[in-house]
């Protein structure tokens, strides 16, 4: 088991817990935790565990295939940051922010033909439609659509969102299935892939990672169209999901939750919070990479839960120290930088996150930085917005 950076006892524990292999059946073969880690669902976030021949829907967790795209863009930024307010205005107005919206433009995609609707059709009556009408919604809690520029000063378009209701109930209905238990502490429910559930889940697993990046594509290319501009440069990647790789001379089943795939080579967007940098990355080849599954953070992590956070605390303590977050320690943090921010809830505040480059320096010999990306435009769901959907 590789760890990564500091942690309190009960994210440790919950690591432990997933990384071991109760029953003696050799089902686990590893574990590793990442800097950004903290308390999940049954297994924490920024969690890495491999498997042989089985995988853990509890470790993927409800919001399949949650992911991070960065596209860069041609406009030039003094452009964007003349027009900003006026663009951040259009974004607002034209994307889905929050739970159960509908996007008020149809998008067509070739991903609804696929047989794969057809498992557990029964049980899900009107799921497919309602993935169709949210196919480019955003949701709430941490997801968004943001405006950067980096050291070069190029214009970049960041989202973090996943497969919204449809992610969610292919996860229900798979922990049902298994007869899971359910609470935050609840052991890793594991399924072998030579049973028809974990086919099953599988087949919808992966089904629900291409509608996640269907709706990733789609709102990056409306963003572009807003800016009037083009997209030079994508990078896209996603968490929240199970990889068959090869490590070593073994395949195993790699559960990632909140933890980004980083093989050498590999490019990953890395997000911060909305007042803080963002990040380019790409793995590197290193015996610590090998021990950490290749794999690294998604984002900065939590040091406050959405609860705690949704009151008052000074933005100076940069939430190193115990209390609650206002709306105006909030704005006092991002006020200063020039971010042009719509929506968003305390919760969200860069107070509650832990600060990216302090995450990163844990992986310093895993991953390379290629572009640091500062936010100039930040939107999120309201603050009257609740997500009731498990991380």
């Amino acid at each position: 088991m590789k760890i990564f950076g500091e942690h309190d006892e009960a994210t440790l524990k919950q690591i432990t817990v997933c990384g071991t292999d109760h029953d003696g059946s050799g089902t686990v073969a590893g574990a590793t935790l990442c800097a950004d880690g903290h308390k999940g669902y049954s297994m924490p976030i920024g969690g890495v565990v491999a498997y042989r021949n089985a995988v853990s829907p509890s470790g993927v967790g409800y919001d399949i295939a949650c992911g991070n795209k960065a596209v860069r863009l041609d406009v030039p930024a003094a452009e964007v940051r003349k027009n900003i307010a006026a663009l951040m205005d259009d974004i607002w107005k034209t994307l889905s922010f929050g739970v159960g919206r509908r996007n008020d433009e149809t998008v067509e995609h070739p991903l609804f033909e696929s047989e794969s609707w057809k498992i557990w059709r029964e049980a899900f009556r009107d799921l497919k439609q309602k993935a169709r009408v949210q196919l480019g919604t955003i949701g709430s809690g941490n997801h968004y659509v943001d405006l950067f520029v980096d050291e070069a000063d190029q214009v970049w378009i960041g989202v973090h969102f996943g497969s919204r209701g449809f992610g969610h109930g292919v996860a229900t209905l798979a922990l049902q299935k298994a007869g899971a238990t359910d609470g935050m502490d609840a052991p890793p429910t594991v399924i072998s892939l030579d049973t028809d559930l974990g086919k099953d889940y599988w087949e919808l697993m992966g089904l629900a990672g291409q509608y996640a990046y269907a709706g990733r594509d789609w709102v990056c290319s409306r963003v572009a169209t807003i800016l009037g501009a083009e997209i030079v440069e994508e990078v896209h990647n996603h968490h929240n999901f199970a990889w068959k790789e090869m490590h070593g001379e073994e395949e195993l089943v790699v559960v990632r939750k909140g933890a980004t795939p980083a093989f050498p080579g590999q490019k990953g967007f890395v997000g911060g919070s909305m007042g803080d940098m963002s990040v380019i990355l790409e793995g590197v080849d290193s015996a610590e990479s090998a021990e950490a599954l290749y794999s690294t953070v998604h984002g900065a992590g939590r040091v406050m839960s959405r609860t705690q956070a949704a009151g008052r605390m000074n933005y100076k303590n940069r939430g190193r120290s115990g209390g609650q977050i206002s709306r105006e320690d909030m704005l006092g943090w991002i006020g200063p930088m020039g971010v042009e921010l719509r929506g968003a809830g305390t919760d969200e505040s860069p107070q509650a996150y832990k600060r990216l480059p302090d995450v990163l320096a844990f992986h310093a010999n895993t991953v390379k930085i290629l572009h640091t990306l500062t936010p100039i435009g930040v939107a999120m769901a309201g603050e009257d917005e609740y997500d009731p959907y498990k991380d």
